[in-house]
Parts: C-alpha cells; sequence; structure tokens
C-alpha cells in the first residue's frame, strides 16, 4: 500500500497523527487524577471535622466529575492542531 499524500493546507490524512490521538495520555492524565482525587477524599474524610464532611466530601466529587467529563469531551491535540492552523490561515495576516 502506499503512503498517504498529503491534504492541500493540512496534515497527511491515514497517518498515525500527534500521539493523543490513540488517548493513551489523556487516559493516563485521567486514571492519576481519579487515583489522586480518591486518596484527597480519603485523606479529608479523615482530617475533616463530621459537620463539613458532606461539602468536602461534593466539592472533591465534583472535581473529579470535571475530569472525567473533559476526558470525554475535550478535543485531542491533533483536533486543537487543525482549528489552530485554519485560524491562521483566516487571520488577516496568514498565509494563503
Amino acid at each position: 500500500m502506499s503512503d498517504p499524500l498529503p491534504s492541500p493546507g493540512g496534515p497527511p490524512t491515514g497517518g498515525p497523527g500527534l500521539p493523543e490521538a490513540r488517548w493513551f495520555w489523556r487516559r493516563l492524565y485521567v486514571y492519576a487524577a481519579s487515583v489522586c482525587g480518591w486518596g484527597l477524599l480519603t485523606w479529608a474524610v479523615g482530617r475533616t471535622p463530621p459537620p463539613r464532611l458532606p461539602s468536602v466530601a461534593h466539592g472533591l466529587m465534583m472535581l473529579m466529575g470535571v475530569t472525567m467529563v473533559l476526558y470525554l469531551v475535550a478535543p485531542s491535540a491533533q483536533q486543537l492542531a487543525a482549528v489552530f492552523a485554519e485560524l491562521r490561515l483566516r487571520m488577516p495576516g496568514g498565509r494563503r
């Protein structure tokens, strides 16, 4: 099979792209952040006075939820690179 031809004004298609396209680093970040979040929750529960426990636990669970939403919704590095390349072309001083 032949190598993919570069598309005009963009990166080659069909190639592996940037490493994040395989989601390894994003998964690694979310798993590490989740483990840290659970560890922080365990530590906070042990040190927080009982009346404050619900608010501390709620805040930490919200932080973990935001992290997981970013994992699922945030664009990959490859998508961001394409957006910035397109913006650069549309700017008044951009290459044509």
